[in-house]
């Protein structure tokens, strides 16, 4: 039985088969969303003893008040000195790299001044505060808190908030001293709905935040889905997918560890192939059967690759293309001669892998890039996380006496015509006396 689903743009039933492959709807839940909602009514109106309180039924905890909750810097940076060296190394160069990169992304305030003296331009401004969730206990993320904190801090967040639940007590070290790394300000060991609720609506303790960010469970997105508004939230994030593209000439080993690798974070994952040479595909196959025993979540894996997973024999790269545009992945990988200029032929991918030697996972922890990334065809509109998503920018108008006359007749026109005659007379009272 193969490990994962064949197909072949040739067959009749290829594009059905391709929607069932891509089909996915998360399943809403009516018990998570009433618990959710209820989680976010009781923290907004009890505030820290709401908090408190579902801190230690969820987390095993027995927490007295929120200050025994509240980290303090001090053990945060405890937590960076004990780190062993090369663990402390990576993470500092990791950070390092990604914050050179988003320094790239640092949008300036500009202005335009026209020939009659009036000025146009654009303010940008940092958020004041931001509110970072962190899956915490036995799960380590540091590389969540260094790719969500340091396009923050790069843009001038003024309060960087983390929240990380810590099960039975269970801090992990690595990501206290990735917050130590981004100069995190404050960190409360609190996790799910209850956090994002605090976050939102604030407590006496738990600042209220303009934005949250980070990745959590599914109680913790449905908090973000129903607190969007009131705040505002990074995304609501699909499963993890992985798309290649590949002329048959990479390393068979090299294509199958790099589908493992995103179908290990769980069995809705999602993991392709696309290539026109059908040998290939095979070799692919065969070291996915090989490689899969030796791989420590290789229950998780198989379930991915046998729910989601594809290895794809298209006719040509060219239509690769069109599929991957049409699929729109989170990770693309182009494994060719000349990823340069296959390039030019995609529009639609959350980060692009140019090149045999770039593998997804280097982007997920040091290339460079965000890897806070849209999924589910969400790329066809949005972004992956940068500086630009903690800042905001205000148009700046400043018109001369010159140019209110010109603009003003421009405006009481087009006012007159909407039915608007305040506005037509606002715009005209600047040059002229009387308009009735």
């Amino acid at each position: 039985m193969s490990i994962t689903s064949r197909l072949d743009t040739q067959d009749s039933g290829f594009e059905a088969g391709l929607k069932n492959l891509l089909a996915f709807e998360e399943a809403r839940d009516p018990g998570l969303e009433e618990t959710v909602s209820s989680i976010l009514h009781e923290v907004g109106k009890r505030g820290d003893e709401a908090l408190l309180e579902y801190t230690n039924r969820f987390d095993r905890l027995n927490a007295k008040s929120m200050e025994e909750l509240d980290l303090p810097r001090e053990r945060l940076d405890k937590a960076l000195e004990n780190l062993p060296g090369a663990q402390r190394e990576s993470l500092e160069a990791a950070a390092d790299r990604v914050k050179i990169y988003h320094e790239k992304q640092l949008q300036h305030s500009w202005r335009h001044v026209e020939e009659d003296g009036t000025m146009l331009g654009q303010k940008i401004t940092p958020l004041d505060r931001v509110g970072l969730y962190v899956p915490g206990g036995k799960a380590a993320y540091p590389s969540s808190v260094l790719m969500n904190a340091i396009p923050a801090k790069v843009a001038g967040v003024s309060e960087l908030v983390m929240v990380v639940p810590t099960p039975g007590g269970e801090k992990n070290e690595l990501v206290l001293a990735a917050a130590s790394i981004c100069n995190v300000d404050r960190v409360f060991c609190v996790g799910g709905a209850q956090a994002v609720a605090a976050l939102a609506y604030g407590t006496k303790t738990v600042p209220a935040v303009d934005k949250i960010v980070g990745p959590g469970n599914a109680y913790v997105a449905e908090a973000k889905r129903r607190v969007f508004g009131r705040v505002g939230i990074d995304m609501i994030a699909g499963p993890s997918e992985i798309l290649v593209i590949c002329d048959g000439k990479t390393n068979p080993d090299w294509v199958a560890m790099d589908l493992f690798s995103q179908a290990e974070h769980d069995e809705i994952a999602q993991s392709i192939l696309l290539c026109p040479d059908g040998k290939f595909l095979e070799e692919v196959e065969k070291s996915m059967e090989r490689l899969l025993a030796e791989m420590p979540r290789k229950a998780v894996i198989a379930q991915s690759l046998k729910n989601r997973g594809a290895l794809i024999k298209v006719r040509s790269l060219d239509e690769a293309c069109s599929i991957a545009n049409s699929i729109a992945p989170e990770h693309l990988e182009l494994s060719v001669e000349d990823p340069e200029a296959m390039l030019a032929r995609i529009r639609h991918a959350g980060a692009i892998f140019m090149g045999r030697y770039t593998s997804e996972s280097l982007g997920d922890y040091c290339a460079g890039p965000n890897h806070v990334l849209p999924t589910s065809r969400t790329a066809r509109f949005s972004s992956p996380l940068g500086v630009y998503d903690f800042q905001k920018r205000s148009s700046l108008i400043s018109v001369s006496r010159k140019g209110a006359e010109k603009l003003g007749k421009i405006a009481r026109v087009l006012a007159l015509g909407e039915g608007l005659d305040a506005h037509a007379r606002s715009a005209a009272f600047r040059f002229e006396k009387d308009e009735s």
